[in-house]
């Protein structure tokens, strides 16, 4: 039977809220009973009772009455016939808007469950950045059907289960909430691998039993050395979760009988200052272990987080973890981003919190906004939620948390997105190292930045954060879909020239153009950026607009596309012929890569010259404005010097050199294998006469593929 008054069961939330606040939350009580009149849990019970629960949570973490009444709301939507627009008008806006980022979005049809989940997820952050106070009624929501999670069908027991220890608990830790991310941690454990949780509970026990006279006897060396040191402390045995213990086995393949640490100390003391005193008793008690110590009260974690950390050889030769904190990081460690309406004392520890929350919820924006879809966007933001993470300085000595593994790259883009798009090279303690260095605890970090620089394809494989991949690839994206526009455009004034029609594609009317879009159900941007990537022809597009017959089809009036070697990445050179200026050559459409060039004869392309639907004709431009590469193999004679002299004569035809490595022939002669710049086949044809003109060179070959020159080198 549902209780008469909802705060007789919340004894909490009664002591808190003002009489104003208790009786609205009465009647969002009444309402919500109400609303769910007549439906059950899974397990039997009326479902008033869950966001009942919910709210309990979040009144032992003291949030307001908005949050409260939020609670007790927060299925009326997705369950029931009530409206957003219906809660805001009984209970105001603020409350309609925590309601609706909690609310699914299950109304909606998606491709696949995947898809939907990942909108869920997406609008439920994005909803957290605006109001931190979703997220936390989020994971109230989540801890208890987790604690009810049996009641479900086994299938969707262990998909729930594992979106928990994947995406909740994660969230939670990043928070600051210890407890919570501890307990869902847990759960989620003990139903995806329900015999594994309970041989580790039983171990765990067992050693509880085992220890306790260890435990005990530790603790109490502690307590007296931290008096003769004149420190008041509170010294607490300290037991591991269930899941971080099967997580410490499963990464270093230990048996649970080489788990000696499931068991550690936490000590609360005064102040900062006797923290470090604290720290040097014990060192002094028992040797610690050699980089095993962790200053984050100095560097506190993202989520606000500060202790000592180190770990000591305890009496029996087994490892001792022990925690150092203030009675003020403590509670932030307990409740973090929560502590700031459970311990409203004001103070800087508290309020940095905050911030840091901030901070990283701000970062969510700037993921989705350069993320194409949810679930791109869930990707990127999974990679913040894990907790290992490096500390390093920025050249005026601000500290900056990145992820472990992060690189120059992700810090470039941690200081400023501009900064990120225009980095060029790094310098790292000091010394110059390329973008992609791993960075580690301590280094100091600076960026070199260019206006004219833009990201490189090449960053994604190596950027370790959401917000730098997300960047990078929106950068890429957005500059790919410019190129594939233009070079569209190109094509489409090509097709037009060859039926006959006027100068481009801008003679086409705005009637041509109106019908063919109406048809096509695209735009014009679209449709050109479409004919770049090769997902539509050219020619038929150009027919459609004209309003040709399909047997007028007179390619041959078109003039060539002219090639600059600079178009970007919508026209690339093919890497299996490595075409440069003077090489006959050929363009082919290629779906999703936009127009790749061939020589004539490239062995590739072959069989394409007999549809003339796939090749566009193309030719190289008076005007060039870069360098090409070419590979050389030079067969020499084994001489002092010989390498010396070839270079020279390379650089004295004024190519540069990118890059040469050798292999030793049979008998007297060895390959040198060169990657040179040159203008054109003319320029190469000059610096081939003078590598010739050598008398230690005995052979010399233009290498058009990397398959060629492993023949070469192989036979």
């Amino acid at each position: 039977m549902q209780p008469v008054d909802p705060l007789s069961m919340l004894p909490e939330a009664a002591a808190y809220l003002s009489e104003a606040d208790q009786h609205a939350f009465v009647r969002a009580y009444q309402y919500s009973a109400a609303a769910h009149e007549g439906q059950y849990r899974k397990g039997g019970a009326p479902y008033i009772t869950h966001p009942l629960a919910v709210a309990e949570t979040l009144a032992s973490w003291h949030l307001d009455a908005q949050t409260l009444i939020a609670a007790l709301l927060h299925d009326v939507v997705e369950d029931t016939g009530i409206s957003s627009e219906d809660i805001a008008n009984e209970f105001g806006k603020s409350v309609a808007q925590l309601v609706d980022g909690v609310t699914k979005l299950d109304k909606i049809q998606f491709e696949d469950k995947a898809q939907a989940q990942a909108e869920n997820f997406r609008k439920m952050l994005l909803a957290m950045a605006r109001d931190v106070r979703v997220i936390l009624i989020k994971l109230a929501d989540r801890l208890h059907n987790m604690r009810t999670l049996e009641a479900m069908q086994p299938e969707k027991v262990s998909r729930i289960a594992q979106e928990t220890l994947e995406i909740y608990a994660p969230i939670a830790n990043r928070l600051g909430l210890n407890k919570v991310y501890q307990e869902l941690e847990d759960i989620s454990f003990l139903h995806l691998h329900p015999n594994r949780y309970k041989v580790i509970e039983k171990a765990v026990k067992s050693a509880r039993g085992n220890r306790k006279e260890v435990v005990d006897k530790i603790k109490t060396a502690i307590e007296t050395k931290l008096l003769e040191c004149g420190i008041q402390a509170l010294v607490h045995g300290r037991e591991k979760h269930l899941y971080s213990i099967y997580r410490k086995m499963l990464e270093k393949h230990l048996a649970f009988s080489e788990v000696f640490d499931i068991y550690g100390f936490r000590i609360v003391v005064e102040n900062a200052r006797d923290s470090y005193l604290t720290l040097g008793a014990l060192h002094a008690l028992y040797k610690p272990i050699p980089g095993k110590f962790k200053d984050y009260i100095a560097i506190p974690k993202p989520n606000g987080y500060q202790s000592l950390h180190t770990t000591l050889f305890g009496p029996f030769g087994a490892p001792l973890e022990v925690q150092i904190r203030t009675q003020d990081m403590h509670r932030i460690a307990e409740a973090g981003v929560a502590s700031h309406w459970l311990y409203k004392t004001g103070e800087t520890s508290i309020s940095e919190v905050q911030r840091k929350t901030h901070q990283w919820m701000q970062s969510l924006l700037d993921i989705q906004a350069d993320s194409r879809d949810s679930a791109e966007f869930l990707e990127h933001i999974k990679v913040d939620l894990f907790p290992d993470e490096v500390y390093v300085f920025t050249p005026k000595g601000r500290i900056v948390a990145l992820p472990r593994g992060a690189t120059a790259v992700d810090f470039a883009y941690n200081v400023h997105t501009d900064v990120g798009n225009h980095c060029v090279g790094t310098k790292i303690n000091g010394e110059f190292m390329p973008l992609s260095t791993p960075l580690k605890n301590g280094d100091r970090v600076e960026i070199l930045t260019s206006e004219s620089a833009r990201p490189n394809p090449a960053w994604a494989h190596f950027a370790h954060t959401g917000k730098a991949r997300a960047h990078i690839r929106s950068t890429l994206k957005n500059t790919h879909r410019h190129e594939s526009e233009q070079l569209g455009e190109q094509l489409l004034n090509q097709a037009i020239r060859a039926m006959g029609g006027d100068s481009g594609a801008n003679s086409t009317s705005e009637t041509q153009w109106d019908g063919y879009l109406r048809e096509s159900g695209r735009n014009r941007a679209d449709t050109l950026a479409d004919i770049g990537l090769g997902k539509k022809l050219a020619f038929v597009v150009a027919r459609q607009l004209l309003a040709k017959d399909q047997d007028v089809l007179a390619r041959q009036n078109a003039g060539p596309m002219l090639i600059h070697g600079a178009e970007g990445i919508a026209v690339r050179l093919g890497k299996c012929c490595c075409p440069i200026p003077g090489d006959p050559i050929i363009g082919q459409i290629k779906k999703d890569h936009g127009l790749v060039i061939h020589t004539h004869d490239c062995t590739q392309v072959r069989h394409y010259r007999e549809d003339p639907e796939k090749w566009v004709d193309v030719a190289w431009s008076a005007e060039l404005d870069k360098l090409f590469d070419v590979s050389l193999r030079i067969i020499v004679a084994n001489q002092r010097g010989v390498l010396a002299k070839v270079a020279a004569a390379i650089a004295n035809e004024g190519s540069d050199i990118d890059n040469i490595h050798m292999e030793e022939e049979a008998g007297a002669y060895s390959s040198l294998y060169f990657s040179v710049s040159v203008q054109n086949r003319l320029h190469l044809a000059r610096l081939m006469r003078a590598l010739r003109s050598l008398p230690e060179v005995i052979r010399l070959q233009r290498m058009k593929s990397r398959t060629e020159e492993q023949r070469a080198s192989n036979g």
